[in-house]
């Protein structure tokens, strides 16, 4: 399915009402998404008044507690029945109670949802198996593994690069299944995920890097967003969120190649896979996602390319300018991406049954 029929889901999606039930799961990971970046910015700002636990679990709140509950909710939706709704409300509620400094219960309903993830996407890898289900289930895998290394006091991040990136990589691959490929490319793929799910043995991170550059070539040499940049509208805008978002995996995996993960360049190498990627990702995505899980009107419109951009540029002026001033920057993306998203939303929501908004 290309970009075009999902916006086409997506238009059919938003003529139904607001989940009442998938509503306030999102809401929890707005929430820790909330804190978790001004607890980022708090270490970059000392002036910054800002929760201790928010400083010093940002990570946690950004990819576990936020970005957790976003995909688990997203997969429980697909899936359905009531059980897969408890990893993205464990998710959530985990990171709610780490904010309210009740670690032991929060670390420990973060690992719950990274079991109930885990058995779903087991399902979905039982009732479709291909590679790539069996790349979202490794993704899977790895989310779990990062919860139980952070509940256990162990290293989560290589964990936690490997489940975000496996599981785009594996949602890109069945988006582009329809294209035309050799035996190589799909091969290379194979392989690249598979080193790409054992690389948090190394603890340097330095093989994660290499291989994290490696996929990210494949993803500019194979994705469908190669073609669809070529087109209007949201498949366009889906393409210039992914093609530049690949461009960041390849300059995060290159420097953690060179420097590790202790090396001078962590910060930008960390935050060019987390943001460049997986909020480029997020931003292309969220006007065909949002609709299908939420059941809201979020329709596409081209002002959406301003936080986009401003997310790029300030990217680019936190790798090469100034780290806390990038970060402010960032922090403007995201709240401008959320206002405009609402605004849209509300705007269609007002505009007559069967009128363009």
């Amino acid at each position: 399915m290309d970009a075009g029929a999902h916006e086409h889901r997506g238009e059919t999606a938003i003529r139904m009402g607001v989940s009442a039930r998938r509503l306030p799961l999102l809401a929890l990971g707005l929430v820790c998404l909330v804190f978790g970046i001004t607890g980022g910015l708090a270490r970059l700002t000392p002036a910054l008044a800002a929760p201790s636990a928010a400083i010093g679990w940002h990570g946690a709140l950004m990819v576990s507690a936020f970005l957790g509950t976003v995909i688990a909710l997203e997969r429980a939706v697909a899936l359905g029945g009531w059980w897969p709704f408890a990893a993205p409300l464990s998710a959530g509620l985990g990171g709610l109670l780490v904010l309210g400094g009740m670690h032991a219960a929060g670390l420990a309903l973060l690992a719950g949802a990274g079991v109930v993830f885990a058995l779903c996407s087991a399902v979905f890898l039982y009732r479709q198996p291909s590679v790539e289900t069996a790349t979202l289930a490794a993704g899977a895998l790895a989310w779990l593994a990062g919860n139980v290394a952070l509940d256990a006091g162990g290293a989560p991040l290589p964990w936690w690069i490997a489940f975000l990136v496996l599981t785009i990589a594996g949602e890109r691959l069945e988006l582009s299944r329809y294209l035309k490929r050799g035996a190589f490319p799909r091969i290379a793929f194979i392989a690249l995920a598979a080193a790409l799910f054992v690389s948090p043995a190394d603890a340097s991170m330095r093989l994660q890097g290499v291989v994290l550059a490696l996929l990210a070539a494949w993803l500019l040499a194979y994705d469908l967003a190669r073609f669809t940049v070529r087109q209007k509208g949201l498949p366009r805008f889906v393409a210039w969120c992914l093609l530049p978002g690949y461009g960041w995996l390849a300059l995060g995996g290159a420097l953690l190649a060179a420097g590790g993960a202790a090396g001078a360049f962590r910060d930008t190498a960390l935050h060019a896979v987390f943001l460049g990627f997986v909020f480029s990702m997020i931003f292309g995505h969220a006007p065909v996602i949002l609709p299908a899980v939420l059941r809201v009107r979020f329709p596409w419109h081209p002002v959406l390319y301003l936080p986009l951009a401003l997310l790029h540029a300030s990217l680019a002026v936190r790798a090469f300018v100034s780290t806390a001033l990038g970060a402010w920057g960032n922090a403007a993306a995201i709240a401008l991406f959320i206002v405009t998203a609402f605004a849209l939303g509300a705007r269609r929501a007002r505009a007559p049954r069967g009128r363009a908004a």
